[in-house]
């Protein structure tokens, strides 16, 4: 029989592996990013200020016609608008679907309901590009105006995609509300909508406000389904119904066209390290949001 003491030895061992395993990957990333992205203002001596703040992207451009220039906002305004409106699109609508799901629907609803909503998640990102490109795209362009391929159609594609995860997320935390707080609430006389509006969602609103920003991050991450519906133009964001760039459809487009070393190459490389700044903003705001939560 092995020695139990052996046996924990070996087993926490091996966890601690894995765990330095993980914390060393992702830092290998962080630094490898961090580098390369810092190349553009380091070695390229561009400017922080010029990248962040121009709208000119010409990074093949000759020095004799003042370049490179690699003027990165549009495609900030581009990821900041898409997301934003994608949230603004489906955020009430993932929300009243947790709410039917975890308050009004009778059991048979959520048996229907939660595997449709397992369906969204499971569906690749290119196949939601694809039906945006082939059904949404002409769509707006014969009914609403314009190209079809415009930020109002990345922004709808995105809205279905991060659906799932708000609407997961917002059902997990009306259902850990304990069951005495909503029979206290209709004890008083308190109507069962004025339970949901006035008692369930101010005491899940940490964990709703969790699942928007993870829809959020999932949204400013997105690249295949946007790039093949925003039409990607280098321009700012000011029509629904012109194209746009993103933060990531400008590096999966650009970066196999570039040579790694080049101002070109390294401008990109500062885009990436951007975003994953963007994305541990929102990891720590979902931290604080959590921290409150638990707070109170």
């Amino acid at each position: 029989m092995v020695d139990q003491k052996l046996t924990n030895r070996l087993g926490r061992a091996f966890t601690m592996l894995c765990a330095g395993f993980i914390i060393l990957t992702t830092l290998s990333i962080i630094v490898f990013i961090a580098s390369k992205g810092l190349s553009t203002f380091i070695v390229d001596r561009a400017s922080i200020r010029n990248f962040l703040l121009t709208t000119v992207w010409r990074p093949d451009a000759p020095k004799s016609e003042g370049g490179p220039l690699i003027g990165a906002l549009p495609f900030i305004a581009g990821s900041v608008a898409v997301s934003l409106l994608a949230l603004i699109i489906i955020a009430p609508f993932s929300i009243g679907v947790a709410i039917f799901m975890s308050e009004i629907s009778p059991a048979w609803g959520r048996k229907i309901l939660q595997p449709v909503i397992e369906v969204f998640v499971g569906i690749p990102s290119v196949v939601y590009g694809w039906i945006g490109l082939s059904v949404l795209v002409p769509f707006i362009r014969n009914h609403i105006g314009g190209l079809g391929f415009s930020l109002l159609a990345g922004s709808i594609v995105l809205a279905i995609m991060i659906f799932p995860t708000i609407a997961s997320v917002s059902t997990d935390s009306l259902q850990t509300i304990s069951r005495d707080i909503r029979e206290a609430s209709l004890a008083l006389g308190a109507t069962r909508w004025q339970t949901i509006r006035m008692v369930l969602l101010p005491a899940a609103l940490p964990g709703i406000l969790t699942g928007v920003v993870l829809g959020l991050a999932r949204a400013f991450g997105e690249a295949l389904a946007v790039q093949m519906v925003i039409g990607n133009a280098v321009r700012m964001p000011d029509s629904l119904l012109k194209p746009v760039h993103t933060m990531t459809s400008i590096i999966t487009m650009e970066m196999s066209n570039t040579v790694m070393g080049t101002v070109w190459n390294d401008a990109l490389w500062s885009i990436a390290l951007l975003l994953m700044l963007i994305s541990f903003m929102f990891i720590m705001f979902i931290r604080f949001i959590e921290s409150r939560g638990a707070a109170k």
